[in-house]
């Protein structure tokens, strides 16, 4: 049987949006194809922070694992999409309690009802600590969302990271979730092997289970 995929990473460019004062996409080409040369190389420079990306431990906490020393286990297997359209600007447990009946080990959360913003905004949905308290407590391993970050940009505590550091849950953010329905999938987000590495970009996809 043929499975359904949903590509759910957005696509990287030069207008992608990043943080303010992180590191934009650029690319710049070393060889390009003509009489004397049979390809075309280039070279990029952008934060790892850019698309959909999986924040290693290194991110918020000196000293822990990197993006390429994380444990890949987390990054595949059964998911659960929950829907919170209109949450506001933090998603709260109460936002999720409908959805956490024999709940799998990875969560992602949709917040937008059309596609994320192609450029960067101040305003969007992060997580409340509590939920996470929440996640955990199902067993949770892994959590996501299609906003840039599981805390709000303006914030300097970073109390949501702070919880999945404690309880050793991965993260996926700035996710594609516009075309997917409430359920249950098979998620694919492998990080790239970056051994120095605060985060990595991953093409995430969702499959049909």
């Amino acid at each position: 049987m043929t499975k359904t995929i949903w590509d759910i990473s957005p696509p990287i460019g030069l207008n992608s949006p990043q943080f303010p004062g992180d590191t934009p996409y650029s690319q710049v080409w070393t060889w390009t194809l003509d009489e004397q040369c049979p390809v075309n190389v280039s070279s990029i420079t952008m934060s790892p922070h850019i698309g959909a990306h999986a924040d290693a431990p290194l991110h918020y906490a000196p000293g822990a694992a990197s993006a390429g020393e994380m444990d890949l286990a987390p990054f595949l297997g059964p998911c659960r999409v929950i829907h919170v359209l209109g949450c506001g600007a933090l998603i709260q447990p109460q936002d999720i309690e409908h959805a956490l009946s024999q709940i799998p080990e990875r969560v992602l959360v949709r917040t937008y009802a059309q596609a994320p913003p192609s450029s960067w905004q101040d305003q969007f949905a992060a997580y409340a600590p509590e939920t996470i308290d929440l996640l955990h407590a199902h067993g949770v391993r892994l959590i996501g969302l299609d906003t840039p970050s599981i805390d709000p940009a303006t914030s300097k505590s970073l109390d949501s990271h702070k919880r999945i550091l404690h309880y050793d849950i991965r993260v996926l953010e700035n996710l594609v979730l516009t075309d997917v329905a409430e359920g249950d999938y098979e998620l694919i987000a492998l990080p790239l092997k970056l051994i120095e590495a605060d985060a990595s970009p991953v093409r995430a996809i969702l499959r049909s289970l």
